[in-house]
């Protein structure tokens, strides 16, 4: 079978990934500016591991959720100095798979069913689909932006394997589950005529976030 735009696994979705990588890293090393931001339940997937971190060692910046199991090292001096990794365990189990590539500034999202793991990149059958309309595709970067803005439910993945407990200090408080269950009006899909709805604000602290 082929598919025009929707990445498949077992049949296509890591080398495509890959592709999207590399890519990152290309248009980066010409122009600058290189960023992917990840949001997935697990990642293990070795190829993919390795192609984000020749990322960071070219100089994307890589921003990774990953709520569960992540066997790569952020903050590894000269392979993963710019790679962050968190993880939000709150109220809600966090269940959601983006994949946000920055591509020059014409931004590139995906949304779907797959973590990275081989399991689910070679043995299952899992979809991601892009989102085209620029609207939604704004609108969920800026759910992305209030996840990785969490500081209350959040945790940072050490290069030594480990979590710490993020914490506002004498930042707002960004309790991004909390944040979207509040003003759920704040998700609302872009109109017909192309208006979007504003993403929640990871710099408030007046809807619902604690210290």
């Amino acid at each position: 079978a082929q598919y025009r735009a929707l990445l498949v696994s077992p049949l296509s979705m890591r080398d495509c990934l890959l592709d999207l990588i590399e890519r990152e890293i290309v248009l980066h090393e010409r122009q600058g500016g290189g960023e992917i931001i990840l949001k997935c339940n697990q990642l293990v997937d070795k190829a993919i591991i390795r192609a984000l971190y020749r990322a960071s060692a070219s100089g994307v910046r890589v921003r990774l959720q990953i709520r569960g199991i992540c066997c790569l090292r952020p903050g590894l001096k000269g392979l993963s100095d710019a790679i962050e990794v968190t993880s939000v365990v709150g109220r809600f189990l966090e269940h959601s798979r983006a994949f946000w590539f920055r591509n020059g500034g014409d931004p590139c999202l995906y949304i779907g069913s797959a973590d990275l793991m081989p399991r689910n990149l070679d043995r299952r059958v899992e979809v991601l689909t892009p989102i085209l309309d620029p609207g939604l595709r704004n609108l969920i970067h800026g759910i992305l932006e209030t996840h990785l803005a969490d500081n209350v439910q959040a945790w940072k993945l050490k290069a030594d394997g480990t979590y710490v407990r993020l914490r506002p200090g004498r930042n707002p408080a960004v309790d991004s589950q909390a944040l979207m269950a509040a003003r759920p009006d704040l998700l609302t899909p872009p109109d017909n005529d192309g208006a979007s709805a504003s993403a929640p604000n990871s710099g408030s602290s007046d809807t619902g976030a604690h210290a």
